[in-house]
């Protein structure tokens, strides 16, 4: 009865270590830690919501851009399509002196020419262009060519130097 007794007295003061009745947890670290996962929660919310706000003045500033640049790529396609279309081609090439071509001739890969050749049509006095100078002679400072159709006067050099 002795070894009985003892295992009492060592219960007894092991049942001192705890406190008596219903346990209860401690409320300081669990308040603690809802506390902090709150405030994290919030605080993660907020760099969210600042990350997503600078994301959308961003796309707002490449959408102005873009829309910058789609207007001036139209605008530079109906620049484009301006001088593409067949009059202005015409127009251009009149003045850079050139003539519509006459009708063509065709080589057969036997070597027979196929229709019959014409020269190229002179322009007419109605659609030839004003005389303009090459860039060479505008920049020298030398006096505008002659018009088509001038004759050379003794002021104005010929070609084969006389």
């Amino acid at each position: 009865m002795s070894g009985e007794s003892e295992l009492r007295g060592r219960a007894a003061r092991l049942a001192r270590l705890f406190p008596a009745g219903p346990r209860r947890a401690a409320r300081t670290p669990f308040v603690l830690l809802v506390v902090l996962l709150l405030g994290g929660g919030l605080i993660g919310l907020l760099v969210l919501n600042s990350a997503l706000s600078e994301g959308s003045f961003k796309m707002d500033d490449l959408q102005k851009d873009t829309k910058s640049l789609t207007d001036e790529e139209q605008a530079l396609q109906r620049d484009i399509d301006s001088y593409s279309a067949p009059d202005a081609l015409q127009r251009r090439a009149r003045e850079l002196g050139m003539v519509p071509g006459g009708d063509p001739a065709f080589l057969a890969p036997d070597g027979t020419v196929k229709g019959v050749p014409s020269p190229a049509g002179m322009p007419s006095a109605r659609d030839a262009p004003a005389a303009v100078p090459p860039p060479e002679v505008i920049g020298a400072g030398a006096p505008a060519a002659p018009a088509p159709g001038d004759t050379p006067t003794a002021a104005t050099p010929t070609t084969d130097g006389r």
